[in-house]
């Protein structure tokens, strides 16, 4: 299942690309895109998985930047 949220406070395309790197290595994630320039997060991962995969990528978010935040 693919979803597409929008991020609040991505303050730089460094951070972008380290999120994603550490989103990618939660497991159940098929693939992920953090876009610094959309202030977007796509994610694709089984449906069953999807909202403990998301609690663990808001983690993921927030230990790289703390004010960046997923609009659910």
């Amino acid at each position: 299942m693919k979803k597409i949220y929008k991020l609040e406070n991505l303050d730089c395309a460094v951070c972008a690309e380290k999120m994603k790197n550490a989103i990618a290595k939660i497991e159940g994630v098929e693939s992920v895109d953090v876009s610094f320039m959309l202030q977007k997060l796509t994610i694709c991962a089984p449906e069953e998985k999807m909202d403990e995969i998301m609690k663990k990528a808001a983690k993921a978010i927030r230990k790289v930047e703390p004010d960046c935040k997923i609009l659910f």
